[in-house]
């Protein structure tokens, strides 16, 4: 007798196999916003679409375009001030949100004077009271570089504005290179380089300080790592380190990572070339100019409470200046660090670098006593690689965007006058909060993907760690809860259901899930 329902397990339909490992992942396939947004250029790829034959050289052929096509419109946005802005009125580069530090600084720190930075001191006049360049030293070599590009034979405003020219030119090239970085790092998903072309925080804040050459550095950085070069990893960290100071703070997943996994023979690699490269960039300028080369770190010990930062909200609702807001700062660093230690350590499969990477920068960022809106930089590639995820992504960078109209309306509202014409302080604070939560909102979410790995969407098709190197699928060595321990899932294995046929279906392929998410 037949019947129309199976009557046991041999009777079901066999389950769709995995998406090959070497098939790259369409974000269209696997993410809602993805493909309603690709209605507007004819929508999601469809499903017998064949597959590119350049692969990661067209994704990141068009992610670098586009790229350099948000860069020109972030360069737009700033036209009010290199019309004039930036040098009449006392408010029009506030009101306009299009103020940089750059213009202001080629005549603030002597590079309109020829001076050298960190051998010659500013005179007091010029700077104000700071008497050496207060960026670390691969920084003031960009700066100093951009200056001896910039013509001098015109007046000083147009100096300025050929200075801030030059500079935007030089960190475009910085963004091009970050985003085929970021794009190459996951082999399998490339398309996740759109994160980064698209976001807005690079666009409104790339001009505004030179923070893009340390984050294209680290993302170089972090491509070689995925590529297992340790050491050749660990020289470009080093270098971004030279350039600011966050990326040495990469050193610590890697470390507690490596210890899982038992590859410290990577991880001494990775410390030994990061310490040579920043001994070769500092060192020299260390034994010249030890006063001048020490100005970034006794500035940064000394620096007030300053804008974006919850420590600014709290004195400004306490009157307390906070003199001792290093001290909090840095013992809210440990015990993040020591949590993210742990979470690396205990959780049932081992993190992926890129989440850890983005959870200790976000908590050193969170932490300090200045959270300037190009801070944002730092994180944009690093969220792009931990939670490539759109909805999340774009709600991150809604609380950025908010915050940076904000910061500009505050300042223009505190200089007005008697006009208070912009945000009080009460709006201010209220947009400082928004981007803070925005920021543990997101990290909320890598730390949720780390524990329950079924959410995590580059897992979902059986990968490990794309961009892990050679912890990429290692057996644990180490951990702190013991059934973690084992080996990483199989190549290519899964057990749930297969890829989507449309966007916004949900799958998940990882060996170590408890089936289907609730929804993400």
């Amino acid at each position: 007798m037949t019947s129309a329902h199976p009557t046991g397990v041999g009777d079901r339909p066999p389950r769709p196999a995995p998406a090959p490992r070497n098939r790259a992942v369409r974000p269209t396939e696997r993410d809602e916003v993805a493909a309603a947004g690709s209605e507007l250029l004819g929508g999601p790829v469809g499903r017998r679409a064949a597959e590119s034959p350049y692969g990661w050289r067209r994704a990141a052929r068009v992610c670098a375009l586009l790229t350099i096509g948000m860069f020109a419109l972030g360069m737009v946005q700033k036209l009010p001030c290199l019309a004039g802005g930036w040098f009449t009125g006392r408010t029009t580069q506030y009101v306009h949100a299009c103020y940089s530090d750059i213009p202001h600084l080629y005549v603030g720190r002597g590079f309109a004077d020829g001076l050298v930075p960190y051998l010659d001191r500013i005179p007091d006049r010029v700077s104000g009271g700071m008497e050496y360049l207060e960026y670390p030293v691969l920084t003031g070599a960009f700066m100093k570089l951009a200056s001896w590009l910039t013509p001098g034979f015109v007046s000083l405003q147009h100096q300025q504005q050929l200075f801030w020219m030059v500079n935007a030119g030089m960190l475009m090239l910085c963004a091009a290179l970050l985003t085929v970085c970021v794009t190459r790092t996951h082999a399998v998903r490339p398309w996740d380089g759109l994160l980064v072309a698209l976001a807005p925080g690079l666009a409104l804040t790339a001009t505004v300080n030179w923070d893009l050459l340390a984050v294209a550095l680290t993302a170089a950085g972090m491509l070689l790592w995925s590529r297992q070069r340790p050491l050749a990893a660990g020289a470009l960290i080093g270098l971004a380190t030279a350039a600011k100071l966050y990326p040495a703070l990469l050193l610590g997943p890697l470390l507690v990572l490596c210890w899982r996994a038992g590859r410290w023979r990577e991880f001494g690699g990775a410390a030994v070339g990061a310490a040579a490269a920043w001994a070769a960039v500092n060192v020299p300028v260390l034994l010249a100019a030890p006063q001048g080369w020490a100005k970034f770190y006794t500035f940064s010990e000394q620096r007030p409470v300053d804008f974006g930062s919850l420590w600014l909200i709290i004195s400004q609702r306490t009157g307390d200046p906070l003199r001792a807001a290093n001290t909090y700062a840095i013992v809210l660093v440990v015990l993040g660090c020591a949590g993210i230690a742990a979470l690396a350590l205990c959780a049932p499969r081992r993190p992926r670098v890129a989440q850890l990477a983005f959870l200790v920068v976000a908590l050193f960022i969170l932490t300090n006593k200045v959270y300037s809106p190009q801070y944002v930089l730092w994180l944009i590639p690093l969220a792009a690689l931990a939670r490539p995820k759109w909805r999340d992504f774009l709600i991150w960078q809604g609380c950025e965007v908010a915050y940076f109209l904000g910061i500009w309306l505050y300042l223009a509202y505190t200089g007005s006058g008697d006009k208070h014409q912009g945000l009080p302080e009460g709006g201010y604070q209220f947009a400082v909060l928004v981007h803070l939560l925005g920021t543990v909102y997101l990290c909320a979410l890598v730390v949720r993907d780390a524990l329950h790995p079924e959410h995590d969407v580059v897992r979902r098709d059986g990968s490990d760690d794309p961009s892990g190197g050679a912890l990429d699928r290692a057996p644990d060595a180490f951990s702190l809860v013991p059934a973690a321990l084992g080996g990483p899932p199989a190549r290519g294995a899964g057990t749930a259901d297969g890829p989507p046929d449309r966007a916004g279906a949900e799958a998940t392929y990882v060996r170590w899930g408890a089936g289907r998410p609730p929804g993400d």
